[in-house]
C-alpha cells in the first residue's frame, strides 16, 4: 500500500494528469526530437509487417483523442451522467476492446 501512496504522491507532483490534458497536438506534430522517433516506429513496424501493434495503436490514440471531444465534456448533465449520451460511449468502448481483444487472442498470422 505505500507504494500505491508513493506512486500517487509522485504523479501528484509532477502533474502528469494535467500535461497529459494540455498537450500541444500541433506543437508535437512539429517538434523533429518527436516525429523522427516516431516516424521510424511506424516504418519499422510497417517494415517488420506487424499490423497488430500499429492498428492496437491507432486505436488507443482514437479513444485517446475521443476522450477529449466536446462530446465527452457534454455527459455530465447537471452533476449526473446522461444515460442517452453515456450509451454510445459504453459501445464504443465495448467494440474497441472486443477488437483489440480479438487482435491480441483471436487469431494468428
Amino acid at each position: 500500500m505505500e507504494f500505491i501512496t508513493k506512486l500517487k504522491d509522485l504523479f501528484e507532483s509532477t502533474h502528469i494528469q494535467k500535461q497529459i490534458v494540455e498537450v500541444d497536438y500541433v506543437g508535437l506534430a512539429a517538434n523533429p526530437w518527436f516525429m523522427v522517433p516516431f516516424g521510424l516506429w511506424v516504418a519499422y513496424m510497417l517494415f517488420k509487417q506487424r499490423f497488430k501493434g500499429l492498428l492496437i495503436f491507432i486505436i488507443c490514440a482514437g479513444v485517446w483523442y475521443a476522450t477529449g471531444t466536446d462530446y465527452m465534456a457534454s455527459l455530465l448533465v447537471g452533476g449526473e451522467i446522461s444515460v442517452d449520451k453515456i450509451l454510445p460511449v459504453v459501445f464504443g468502448g465495448a467494440v474497441a476492446m472486443g477488437l483489440v481483444i480479438y487482435i491480441l487472442f483471436g487469431r494468428s498470422d
